[in-house]
């Protein structure tokens, strides 16, 4: 009986844990390194899964490499074998903390705060601080937005001679998640 009652109280405990988290599958992370008077460096990935712990603003997001699209196949192909070299590096991952995270105080209207974290590309970790985040709560969803820059030369990518000019180092990275409550 004892341990019929321990595996119940084990199992509530273990679904009451999980009622503090929210999460998706659906959200997007897109990119660009265009520089002006040439073709636009642009991808999209719709499929970034992510998760926020709401007891304590713990934030984490994946990203497999090669669900990125471009709008030209051969520069989407460029991107994965010599540049991201996703065989080698298949995902993306980033793990951060929002802060003054407060899931009590989130509302329709829109607030502003920062996550800080770390982002994992191509084999290299680099810490990001202080990154803008947009979020709100609506129709039990919570909705984080927001963008950030960052360098190709601090993942280690190295952009060839030949197409230097038309890649910029500065990437901008946008993101934006739909997070239910799982």
């Amino acid at each position: 009986m004892k341990k019929i009652t321990f595996i119940v109280l084990l199992c509530i405990s273990l679904s009451a844990i999980g009622q503090n988290k929210y999460l998706t599958k659906t959200g997007t992370l897109a990119f660009e390194a265009s520089v002006p008077s040439f073709e636009e460096v642009a991808a999209k990935n719709k499929s970034v899964t992510a998760i926020l712990n709401t007891d304590n603003g713990e934030f984490a997001a994946l990203a497999l490499v090669k669900a990125f699209r471009f709008k030209n196949a051969l520069m989407e192909e460029h991107f994965n074998e010599n540049y991201a070299e996703s065989d080698k590096h298949p995902k993306a991952t980033f793990r951060g903390k929002i802060e003054h995270f407060n899931f009590e105080s989130l509302s329709v209207s829109k607030s502003t705060t920062f996550v800080n974290g770390s982002l994992a590309f191509h084999g290299v970790t680099k810490a990001i601080k202080d990154i803008p985040l947009t979020i709100k709560l609506v129709d039990d969803k919570i909705i984080l937005s927001g963008s950030f820059k960052v360098l190709v030369s601090d993942f280690e990518i190295e952009i060839p001679k030949i197409v230097a000019n038309k890649l910029s180092n500065e990437v901008e990275v946008d993101f934006n998640f739909e997070l239910v409550k799982k």
